[in-house]
């Protein structure tokens, strides 16, 4: 056994070291960025270095050929130091826009998960007021000592703040983790509990609750010296950290509904004669390459017997490297975007052929496309968070072509979406005078051989953003 965790421990040295080079994380950096992020980033940094210049856009439509029919694509690897998160499930939005609808904001989540606590009507009314409370982060800003004395002005509420800290403790379990911290350190203690329940985090939590202001200084060279453990246990520790969520807020908005929003695509996609053309959409992004006259000047002065022409050479090589690894970063971002959209298409071409019909998607998960790109699961899930593909007739978050499969009574296995088309079936057809509540609607998807817990149902319904029963009647 100790053979085995020492062998485990090594592999995930090696790829730390590897993830936490400056040029796996400037292409880490790039590709979470959307389109008009890196137009802005690109036209950023040419107007940072002179050595980069921006080249014309080769508009030829060689991006636009069709998916190929072999089983197997390849791609630079791409590692990096995020956890592989499974991307959660989304919707389609027609034209350019996304629609307010009603999707539950991330207060509303919350209040349904104190819901389900068994709660004096004191401590309700404290709940809701801390869930009020947070900022778009989902963090706590307010004192205990506020909120008391705001609950007394406003509420008319006498609250202990042992009290008041009794209920935080209870909201603080909700999902996602770290939700309601009062501060970004107790953020990441709250995830590293939670995480702590699958593998020991003793390391990581004495780093954020005793060695923080050395963590968030980056002072990492001290800490494996203060916490007695080598170097590598520290760098191990360390990108577990790193990998946590800082604004859990934001993460639980992103995935139960948008605010109205001009939408971007990333992709462009198109279908003619059953074949599936795909394309970045970068006509706005400059090409990039390094300047020819500079790589001249680079050269005269390195050759130079004098001591200033030979500094400021320096000083130029220094900002072609940097030049040079942007523009790898970014080539790189585009490889992987494109291998990544191809493999979505190239599994969900029966979707695309048909036109947007939901019955026709597949069941994929993240693990399915990185095995046909050879790409690792979490770059997978990078191209997949907050990018979009128009299609002749809407436009779709990456995330919507992501679901786990449903396996019915008989056996088969359909796309949640296929249970989705179900749902909002069974809602459309209630009886608004008395409609159905979460228990009614899955014992209904059971007599339609879909067997599915309570919970599931409810978490099916928020996103597609269909209100709880009561708020259903008319």
């Amino acid at each position: 056994m100790a053979k085995n965790s020492y062998t485990q421990t090594q592999h995930q040295e090696q790829l730390l070291s590897q993830t936490l080079s400056p040029q796996q994380l400037l292409a880490v950096q790039l590709l979470e960025m959307t389109t008009v992020e890196i137009e802005e980033r690109v036209r950023g940094e040419v107007m940072d270095n002179p050595v980069l210049e921006t080249v014309e856009r080769d508009e030829t439509p060689g991006d636009e050929a069709p998916l190929p029919d072999g089983d197997s694509m390849s791609a630079d690897e791409l590692d990096d130091y995020s956890g592989n998160e499974e991307i959660p499930v989304a919707h389609a939005y027609s034209g350019a826009e996304m629609p307010l609808g009603d999707t539950l904001s991330f207060g509303d989540t919350l209040m349904e998960q104190l819901g389900e606590l068994s709660l004096t009507p004191v401590q309700q009314a404290v709940g809701e007021y801390i869930i009020g409370s947070l900022d778009e982060d989902g963090l706590l800003r307010k004192s205990l000592s506020e909120i008391a004395d705001e609950l007394l002005v406003y509420n008319s509420l006498n609250v202990l703040k042992g009290d008041i800290l009794e209920v935080l403790g209870m909201i603080q379990t909700f999902e996602p983790a770290g939700i309601a911290a009062r501060s970004l350190q107790e953020c990441l203690m709250l995830q590293l509990e939670r995480n702590g329940a699958e593998r020991d985090m003793t390391l990581q939590k004495r780093i954020v609750s005793d060695y923080y202001d050395d963590f968030t200084g980056k002072r990492w060279g001290q800490l494996a010296e203060k916490l007695g453990v080598t170097d590598d246990e520290c760098r191990e520790a360390i990108a577990d950290i790193v990998r946590l969520n800082p604004r859990p807020g934001a993460s639980l908005t992103e995935s139960i509904g948008f605010s109205r929003q001009q939408i971007t695509p990333d992709f462009l996609l198109d279908v003619q004669d059953d074949e599936v053309y795909v394309s970045l959409n970068n006509a706005h992004i400059p090409s990039l390459k390094v300047s020819d006259e500079y790589m001249q000047m680079l050269e005269e002065q390195s050759l130079s017997s004098n001591s200033e022409q030979r500094a400021a050479a320096q000083f130029l090589r220094q900002k072609i490297d940097a030049a040079r690894s942007f523009v790898t970063a970014v080539q790189q971002r585009e490889r992987t975007m494109l291998s990544t959209m191809r493999a979505i298409v190239k599994m969900q071409k029966p979707f695309f052929v048909s036109g947007g019909d939901e019955a026709m998607l597949k069941p994929m998960i993240l693990e399915d496309i990185a095995k046909m790109t050879g790409h690792d699961v979490s770059t997978i899930s990078r191209v997949g968070n907050s990018k979009y593909v128009q299609t002749p007739w809407s436009i779709y978050p990456l995330k919507y072509f992501f679901s786990d499969g449903i396996i019915k009574d008989d056996g088969t296995e359909q796309s949640v979406y296929e249970l989705f088309r179900v749902l909002r079936e069974l809602v459309d057809e209630e009886d608004k005078q008395n409609p159905l509540t979460d228990q009614a609607l899955q014992e209904a998807l059971q007599e339609r051989g879909y067997n599915v817990a309570r919970r599931t149902v409810a978490k099916y319904r928020e996103q597609l953003g269909i209100p709880v029963a009561r708020l259903r009647r008319e």
